[in-house]
């Protein structure tokens, strides 16, 4: 062989683009799911809306990684996540492709289904043709054999519960995903879909809804009991409430390129004169604590009795950091709780 050609061995020898950081999981302090096995990171990636094919891809990837270097674990999709839809797991899929494949078994993978899809009748909602088909979907854009966590994303008031449930319970025993979740259910449903699913020997693991300081409707609903009850995990979403509880809109203004601006899914009427002053009030609270808003809110959020983790979407790594900082610090003192409650429960606020 000549000297200057290199050595099989050699050749087929590739730096990995990708080294997570060793020290990923030393700061992270990982919480129970319910009484589960499973332990999930305060603060879960969600790629609702800043991982679509209009996103560009190297700054996905680099959330990603920031997300991984730092101990979290947990992303958080669903079948119709960008825009447009499929085009989030589409982007994982590249991702698990360029970087993530070595560490597939050190991440929690959810994906969900139970909104709109795909046209006409089988696209939507809970039917067992429409679940089933979506997760195949699902598995085939991230291209994973298996996800950690399937959701029903909503509730389908016409579809029976035994139907939807038992596609659930099917998916599990076909080794599609490991665990199950429900998401913006009613109580009472929920209770049942639990029930239905440990006589048929599947774990519920998570409920997923919306809690933040401004729509409080789980607490009050008694959700969270629930979950501590039933040892199910709490999964928060919007804690933030979409961008709402930061510092972009407390002078009454609307940012250009906000996603108020764009008029997507946080509309300019719900910033109404009760809300933005109730954003002030919190505000001057969080400054006299030397934190910002939003330090606040996801502090607030994982300080509730029951709540496992909260997901958070970025549009930069720099933005993942500081929600990172806010998250691993204490939990709020029953003090400070009761203080911040003072202010909450004020007028109640009508959020959508």
């Amino acid at each position: 062989m000549s000297q200057n050609m290199p050595s099989a061995r050699a050749a087929h020898t590739k730096t990995p683009s990708y080294v997570p950081n060793s020290l990923r999981y030393k700061n992270m302090e990982y919480r129970r799911c319910g009484k589960s096995g499973i332990l999930l990171p305060p603060l879960s990636l969600g790629l609702w809306k800043n991982f679509g094919s209009e996103s560009d891809f190297d700054t996905c990837l680099q959330i990603l990684h920031t997300a991984f270097d730092h101990g979290i674990t947990h992303l958080d999709l669903a079948n119709n996540y960008g825009p447009p839809y499929g085009s989030a797991e589409l982007t994982l899929g590249k991702a698990m492709e360029t970087s993530l494949r070595p560490y597939r078994d050190e991440l929690f993978i959810s994906t969900k289904a139970g909104y709109d899809m795909w046209p006409g009748p089988y696209g939507n909602w809970g039917s067992r043709k429409y679940l089933m088909a979506s997760l195949d979907q699902s598995l085939q854009r991230m291209k994973l054999d298996y996800v950690d966590l399937f959701y029903i994303h909503r509730y389908d008031p016409l579809t029976p519960l035994d139907e939807t449930l038992q596609a659930l319970a099917d998916i599990v025993k076909a080794g599609k995903a490991l665990y199950v979740g429900i998401s913006r259910w009613p109580l009472t449903a929920t209770r049942y879909g639990i029930d239905y699913l440990s006589a048929r020997d599947v774990r519920c693991l998570t409920y997923q809804g919306r809690i933040n300081l401004i729509d409080q409707k789980p607490k009050e609903e008694g959700f969270l009991t629930m979950c501590k009850e039933r040892g199910i995990g709490f999964v928060s979403f919007s804690p933030l409430a979409q961008g709402l509880l930061s510092d972009k809109y407390l002078n009454g203004n609307i940012p250009p390129h906000s996603r108020m601006a764009l008029g997507q899914t946080l509309k300019e009427e719900s910033l109404t004169p009760p809300t933005l002053q109730r954003l002030q009030q919190l505000n001057t609270w969080a400054k006299a604590h030397d934190m910002s808003l939003s330090a606040l809110a996801l502090r607030w959020v994982l300080s509730q009795t029951g709540v496992t983790s909260a997901i958070v979407g970025v549009s930069s790594a720099e933005q993942l950091i500081q929600n990172i900082t806010a998250a691993t610090l204490p939990p709020l003192t029953e003090g400070e709780l009761n203080e911040i409650d003072q202010i909450t429960q004020q007028t109640p606020l009508h959020t959508s």
